[in-house]
């Protein structure tokens, strides 16, 4: 099958397949879309910053501050992302990167307070809807798979003094990190300064306030550790 080569070769996968049989008319569909994505992504290249291959752009998507933003091979922009990469270090996309449609990722709130910035490292998969709030700065590993609606936030609001507008007393940054090969389930919140081991899993709906040791499977609100991927 020419396009399952073609695949294998963006990739750089020789062992990728198709594990299920499509009609003539389901790969003609896939195969324009993909060519209408290729031909936005040759206009959005222009205003980024460094980009070393192909880049698939959906429709209605928004990037701000592009030249700030450095994309690797082959990234995909599905409908509806929106992105502002305005920060001190930007955002850095590794190889094989994927971002499904109606994703937001920032890094700055109010433009008084200049953000950190994110990086999201090779093959790594971002589902459906999620919100990357990387004022602090968010560190996303390689080969990370996460599930929709996933919410990351790398910032809080100081509160603690009773006299004045929460507003008004500021925030402080704490910077959120995820090893390499974890999986993050759907509707799962990461609270700033936590930081999430390799090989781990964060079960679906999750809300993690305290960081993860390496190969581990959390869950519940507030997320405990409840088993090891290690064999012991």
């Amino acid at each position: 099958m020419i396009i399952e080569k073609l695949i294998r070769k963006l990739k750089g996968n020789p062992d990728y397949k198709w594990e299920s049989a499509y009609s003539e008319r389901d790969l003609l569909s896939v195969t324009l879309v993909r060519f209408a994505q290729i031909i936005r992504g040759l206009w959005l290249r222009i205003f980024l910053k460094k980009c070393s291959g192909l880049v698939f752009v959906g429709s209605n998507v928004k990037v701000r501050h592009g030249y700030l933003l450095k994309a690797g091979k082959n990234l995909i922009l599905e409908d509806n992302v929106s992105i502002n990469a305005l920060s001190v270090n930007g955002i850095k996309l590794g190889d094989q990167v994927s971002i499904a449609r109606d994703c937001i990722l920032f890094c700055t709130g109010i433009i008084a307070q200049k953000g950190t910035g994110i990086t999201i490292g090779d093959r790594t998969g971002i589902s459906a809807r999620a919100y990357f709030a990387g004022q602090g700065g968010i560190t996303i590993g390689n080969d990370v798979i996460m599930g929709p609606n996933v919410q990351i936030f790398s910032e809080n609001h100081n509160h603690m003094e009773i006299a004045m507008l929460i507003k008004d007393q500021g925030v402080t940054k704490n910077a959120v990190t995820i090893g390499n090969n974890c999986w993050i389930g759907g509707g799962a919140t990461i609270l700033a300064g936590v930081n999430i081991g390799d090989g781990c899993i964060v079960a679906a709906g999750s809300v993690v306030i305290k960081s993860v040791p390496v190969n581990s499977i959390v869950a519940g609100v507030p997320a405990k550790i409840i088993k090891s991927r290690e064999v012991n």
